[in-house]
């Protein structure tokens, strides 16, 4: 039975109230009429995420994306212009190609062309990508997911009022989508003062469901479960399979009066202490005055040169920092080990020597357990959540995966993807072969050789490999991909394990010897513009997966080694 306590009241929005840009109901069919005669924009899958959670008051005090004085202040000072503590830039990133012009009416329209606001440009203004990499998240450091999705944004920005005339449809999960004030109002009938935050984007095992019940009662308080299920790290477990954990968890092993689970579709930057900060913020506005931060929080992984992007608790650090001033309390995510001898979790500084202890790192959960086919202890995860795992996750050499080969064109390329892709066939893997050329005919006809066309086509490619991956299949890609930001945004679209860049380094003078059609000297001659390595850059990856000798080694040698390092990896099987 759910308590009620009118007299126990949930800490206001941050800012005062909760934003609502929704129109009356009565105002919709009118406005929706106007707005199928506008010029539309449509959005990005991160865009119509955000503009969601400002429209429904999840980013108050915001009112709309940002202007280039809010942009300016959040990038240098972590606040708005009128003071408030905010540390993630929210801006709408336009095409270089859209017209667009201060004071004119534009449609908002969502990936799926579905009419969502609209908004009276205020504001046109540039923004600089090392400016906002450098500020907003560290460093300019493409193995930052956000960093190298940022290159494929426009350069402009616009902002300016919006009027939202519904929001984005969701189909699935729809009795635990709530709103910000939907989400307080139940969280209301609970009748407590205080509510924990837990915000997560991976399954929960027993270390988790222990940590948040020792929350709730140290604090006398309700868990929010508040997992994210609009964008987080590119390779999470979806958020379907996440989701059903959840319910399960929620519904047979917390009292029904001590949880509420209610899914937030934020687009996630993976910004470690900035957005931990900006995780409080939003949590506020659903309810909660307390936040459990882990440890590295809503970080990336490592950067380019293998080291974390962020330290281990900077972000708990940023958040007590401003705890304070936001009204959000930081509930830190105490390490917890288990002890088989006494069935219970303990804090790891409370154990003794002569305990004996049981711990599995998410290396373990993986590489013992999920990616062998095997079900996870119970005393790690709950039967019911390891179940699903086990659905969603076959052993590793059924899983997918991506062997991206780059390099200058007859770096040898084709001839080793080829190979490969044969030999991974006689391991029983099932194989889709994407050469660059064959690609470029089938769906990247029409696109040239400049550097905007040249991503289109890798990014076309990658997208068609992510897809086969997430379905289970191998993708043997083969391009020439010159530009490191665009090979990261690749990567970026799927697990980061799971993508295995190969560098084929063969030296340009051996290159242009085998090139039987004389493009090489064709580009010299003028003949032919824009050709990588002549007249047009190549970037060498910095940390490729594998680097390959062509002059020394054979086709043959070079798909063999690659077997080997997949079979180390676990995704094929010796035999």
């Amino acid at each position: 039975m759910i308590a009620v306590n009118k007299t126990k009241k949930l800490i206001e929005p941050y800012g005062g109230e909760l934003v609502n840009l929704l129109v009356p109901e009565s105002e919709v069919a009118e406005l929706a009429d106007h707005a199928n005669r506008l010029p539309s924009i449509r959005l990005s899958g991160r865009n119509m995420h955000d503009l969601e959670l400002i429209a429904v008051g999840a980013f108050s005090p915001l009112t709309q994306f940002m202007g280039q004085a809010d942009y300016q202040s959040v990038l240098d000072n972590m606040r708005l212009t009128n003071g408030h503590v905010f540390p993630m830039p929210i801006t709408l990133p336009i095409d270089d190609d859209v017209e667009a012009e201060v004071g004119q009416e534009v449609a908002l329209r969502s990936p799926n062309n579905d009419l969502l606001a609209v908004m009276t440009i205020e504001e046109i203004y540039e923004w600089d990508l090392e400016e906002v990499a450098v500020k907003a998240f560290g460093k300019n450091d493409l193995r930052h997911p956000i960093v190298a999705e940022m290159h494929r944004w426009g350069k402009r920005n616009i902002a300016g009022p919006i009027r939202m005339i519904q929001l984005p449809p969701h189909f699935d999960f729809k009795g635990i989508r709530l709103t910000p004030a939907e989400t307080r109002q139940r969280l209301e009938e609970y009748g407590y003062e205080n509510v924990v935050a837990f915000q997560t984007r991976n399954p929960m095992h027993r270390v988790h469901e222990e940590l948040t019940k020792r929350a709730i009662a140290e604090r006398d308080a309700v868990l929010l479960l508040h997992p994210v299920v609009g964008m987080t790290k590119p390779g999470d477990v979806d958020y379907f399979t996440r989701v059903r954990t959840y319910k399960a968890l929620s519904q047979q092993y917390y009292e029904s009066d001590r949880i509420l689970l209610s899914l937030l579709p934020l687009a996630m930057r993976m910004g470690g202490p900035r957005e931990a900060l900006w995780h409080a913020i939003i949590r506020r506005n659903y309810g909660a005055n307390h936040l459990i931060v882990g440890r590295d929080h809503a970080g990336p992984g490592k950067d380019s040169e293998g080291q974390p992007f962020y330290g281990p608790y900077d972000a708990q650090d940023l958040v007590e920092k401003y705890s304070e001033e936001i009204g959000v309390k930081v509930v830190p995510f105490r390490m917890l080990v288990y002890l088989p001898d006494e069935s219970r979790y303990e804090e790891i500084d409370k154990v003794t020597q002569d305990m004996n202890t049981a711990s599995i790192s998410g290396t373990q959960v993986r590489e013992d357990y999920l990616h062998k086919g095997q079900k996870l202890p119970t005393w790690f995860t709950r039967p019911e959540v390891a179940t699903i795992l086990s659905e969603t996750y076959p052993a590793r050499h059924r899983q997918g995966m991506c062997v991206w080969f780059t390099g200058l064109h007859n770096a040898g390329k084709s001839t080793t993807a080829a190979v490969l892709a044969t030999l991974l066939q006689e391991h029983g893997r099932q194989v889709t072969l994407l050469d660059g050329d064959v690609v470029r005919t089938h769906f990247s006809e029409g696109l040239g050789y400049s550097k905007e066309d040249r991503d289109d086509h890798v990014r076309r490619m990658g997208y068609v490999a992510s897809e086969i991956v997430r379905h289970g299949g191998v993708a043997v890609c083969a391009a020439v991909s010159p530009y490191r930001a665009t090979r990261n945004d690749v990567r970026g679209s799927m697990r980061n394990d799971h993508y295995i860049e190969v560098f084929v380094d063969t030296p340009l003078d051996v290159c242009e010897s085998r090139d039987t059609k004389g493009l090489y000297a064709m580009a010299r001659n003028g003949e032919i513009e824009n050709f990588t390595g002549v007249d047009a850059p190549y970037e060498a990856p910095q940390n490729p997966e594998l680097q390959l000798d062509t002059v020394a080694n054979s086709a043959e040698a070079n798909a063999q080694k690659i077997v080997s390092f997949l079979a180390e990896k676990g995704f094929v099987l010796n035999f």
